[in-house]
Protein backbone atom coordinates (compact mmCIF):
# COMPACT_ATOMS: atom_id res chain seq x y z
CA UNK A 1 0.00 0.00 0.00
CA UNK A 2 0.97 3.33 -0.93
CA UNK A 3 2.29 5.87 1.95
CA UNK A 4 -0.79 8.97 2.39
CA UNK A 5 -0.20 12.39 1.42
CA UNK A 6 2.26 14.31 4.15
CA UNK A 7 0.10 15.11 6.79
CA UNK A 8 -3.12 12.48 6.31
CA UNK A 9 -3.43 8.97 6.49
CA UNK A 10 -5.67 7.50 3.83
CA UNK A 11 -8.78 6.90 6.72
CA UNK A 12 -8.63 10.54 7.59
CA UNK A 13 -8.96 11.20 3.81
CA UNK A 14 -11.61 8.82 3.76
CA UNK A 15 -13.31 10.22 6.45
CA UNK A 16 -13.82 14.19 4.46
CA UNK A 17 -14.90 12.18 1.28
CA UNK A 18 -17.86 10.65 3.34
CA UNK A 19 -18.42 14.33 5.15
CA UNK A 20 -19.15 14.89 1.70
CA UNK A 21 -20.77 12.09 0.68
CA UNK A 22 -23.59 12.47 4.01
CA UNK A 23 -24.09 16.27 2.46
CA UNK A 24 -25.07 14.74 -1.19
CA UNK A 25 -27.35 12.55 0.72
CA UNK A 26 -28.85 15.40 2.72
CA UNK A 27 -29.74 16.75 -0.95
CA UNK A 28 -31.09 13.87 -2.18
CA UNK A 29 -28.13 12.89 -3.69
CA UNK A 30 -26.69 8.78 -4.19
CA UNK A 31 -24.36 9.27 -1.02
CA UNK A 32 -20.67 9.13 -2.71
CA UNK A 33 -18.05 11.90 -2.37
CA UNK A 34 -14.75 12.31 -3.13
CA UNK A 35 -11.21 14.20 -2.40
CA UNK A 36 -7.77 14.97 -4.12
CA UNK A 37 -4.86 15.28 -2.70
CA UNK A 38 -1.75 16.34 -4.20
CA UNK A 39 1.41 14.96 -3.33
CA UNK A 40 2.44 17.43 -0.68
CA UNK A 41 -0.54 16.67 0.97
CA UNK A 42 -2.76 19.83 0.13
CA UNK A 43 -6.27 18.99 -0.62
CA UNK A 44 -6.79 20.18 -3.65
CA UNK A 45 -10.50 19.35 -4.22
CA UNK A 46 -13.58 17.80 -2.49
CA UNK A 47 -17.06 17.03 -4.02
CA UNK A 48 -20.19 15.28 -3.63
CA UNK A 49 -22.43 13.50 -5.68
CA UNK A 50 -24.63 16.09 -7.84
CA UNK A 51 -26.05 14.68 -10.73
CA UNK A 52 -29.69 14.92 -9.58
CA UNK A 53 -29.01 18.68 -8.41
CA UNK A 54 -27.05 19.74 -11.47
CA UNK A 55 -29.03 18.03 -14.01
CA UNK A 56 -26.13 16.84 -14.99
CA UNK A 57 -25.14 12.93 -15.70
CA UNK A 58 -21.27 13.48 -15.62
CA UNK A 59 -21.76 15.04 -11.64
CA UNK A 60 -20.73 11.80 -10.13
CA UNK A 61 -18.44 12.97 -7.30
CA UNK A 62 -15.32 12.31 -8.69
CA UNK A 63 -15.74 13.98 -11.96
CA UNK A 64 -16.46 17.12 -9.86
CA UNK A 65 -13.77 17.08 -7.93
CA UNK A 66 -11.32 16.34 -10.61
CA UNK A 67 -12.74 19.55 -12.56
CA UNK A 68 -11.60 21.54 -9.17
CA UNK A 69 -8.95 19.89 -8.95
CA UNK A 70 -7.72 20.84 -12.43
CA UNK A 71 -8.96 24.08 -12.08
CA UNK A 72 -7.00 24.91 -9.32
CA UNK A 73 -3.81 23.08 -10.83
CA UNK A 74 -4.99 25.16 -13.92
CA UNK A 75 -4.18 21.63 -15.55
CA UNK A 76 -5.76 18.62 -16.86
CA UNK A 77 -3.16 16.27 -15.73
CA UNK A 78 -3.06 15.86 -12.05
CA UNK A 79 0.66 13.82 -12.20
CA UNK A 80 1.18 12.73 -8.58
CA UNK A 81 -2.36 13.30 -7.05
CA UNK A 82 -4.73 10.62 -5.56
CA UNK A 83 -8.33 10.41 -5.32
CA UNK A 84 -10.14 9.34 -2.16
CA UNK A 85 -13.87 8.02 -2.72
CA UNK A 86 -16.23 6.41 -0.82
CA UNK A 87 -17.53 4.21 -3.59
CA UNK A 88 -15.57 2.51 -6.43
CA UNK A 89 -15.40 3.96 -9.39
CA UNK A 90 -17.80 3.14 -12.34
CA UNK A 91 -16.72 3.36 -16.12
CA UNK A 92 -16.94 6.52 -16.88
CA UNK A 93 -15.14 7.74 -13.37
CA UNK A 94 -12.28 5.40 -14.16
CA UNK A 95 -11.67 6.98 -17.96
CA UNK A 96 -11.45 10.03 -15.87
CA UNK A 97 -9.03 9.21 -13.59
CA UNK A 98 -7.18 7.39 -16.23
CA UNK A 99 -7.08 10.64 -18.41
CA UNK A 100 -6.63 12.96 -15.64
CA UNK A 101 -2.85 10.88 -15.10
CA UNK A 102 -3.58 10.35 -11.29
CA UNK A 103 -1.02 8.91 -9.65
CA UNK A 104 -3.72 6.48 -8.06
CA UNK A 105 -7.39 5.65 -6.07
CA UNK A 106 -7.62 4.95 -2.74
CA UNK A 107 -11.98 3.56 -2.71
CA UNK A 108 -13.78 2.63 0.07
CA UNK A 109 -16.77 0.75 -0.28
CA UNK A 110 -16.34 -2.01 -4.02
CA UNK A 111 -19.35 -1.64 -6.07
CA UNK A 112 -21.18 -5.04 -7.51
CA UNK A 113 -23.34 -3.42 -9.65
CA UNK A 114 -21.31 -0.61 -11.22
CA UNK A 115 -17.67 -0.90 -10.32
CA UNK A 116 -14.91 -0.32 -12.83
CA UNK A 117 -11.79 -1.04 -10.80
CA UNK A 118 -12.26 -4.68 -9.73
CA UNK A 119 -16.30 -5.67 -9.50
CA UNK A 120 -17.33 -5.40 -13.01
CA UNK A 121 -14.27 -4.44 -14.74
CA UNK A 122 -10.86 -3.87 -14.39
CA UNK A 123 -10.06 -0.16 -15.82
CA UNK A 124 -6.83 0.51 -13.67
CA UNK A 125 -5.27 -2.88 -14.76
CA UNK A 126 -6.19 -3.02 -18.47
CA UNK A 127 -3.54 -3.35 -21.12
CA UNK A 128 -5.30 -0.83 -23.59
CA UNK A 129 -4.77 1.83 -20.84
CA UNK A 130 -2.55 4.52 -22.14
CA UNK A 131 -1.41 5.64 -18.02
CA UNK A 132 -1.51 3.35 -15.21
CA UNK A 133 -2.49 4.02 -12.05
CA UNK A 134 -2.52 2.17 -8.64
CA UNK A 135 -5.33 1.21 -6.71
CA UNK A 136 -6.60 0.34 -3.16
CA UNK A 137 -10.15 -0.65 -1.55
CA UNK A 138 -11.02 -1.12 1.24
CA UNK A 139 -10.46 1.82 3.51
CA UNK A 140 -13.49 2.62 5.75
CA UNK A 141 -15.39 0.16 3.89
CA UNK A 142 -18.20 -0.83 6.06
CA UNK A 143 -19.00 2.60 6.63
CA UNK A 144 -19.17 3.77 3.28
CA UNK A 145 -21.44 0.92 2.62
CA UNK A 146 -23.53 1.48 5.33
CA UNK A 147 -23.96 4.95 3.97
CA UNK A 148 -25.45 3.91 0.74
CA UNK A 149 -27.68 1.19 2.13
CA UNK A 150 -29.15 3.62 4.73
CA UNK A 151 -29.81 6.10 1.99
CA UNK A 152 -31.47 3.40 -0.32
CA UNK A 153 -33.23 1.85 2.29
CA UNK A 154 -34.85 5.15 3.51
CA UNK A 155 -35.54 5.87 0.12
CA UNK A 156 -37.67 2.39 -0.88
CA UNK A 157 -39.44 3.26 2.63
CA UNK A 158 -41.09 6.50 1.37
Amino acid sequence: MPPAPPGHSWESLMGRALERARLAAAAGEIPVGAVIAAPDGTVLAEAGNAPVGLHDPTAHAEILALRQAGRGLGNYRLGGCVLVVTLEPCAMCAAACIHARLAGVVYGAADSQAGAVISRAEYFDAQSANHSLWHMGGVRAAECAELLRDFFAARREE
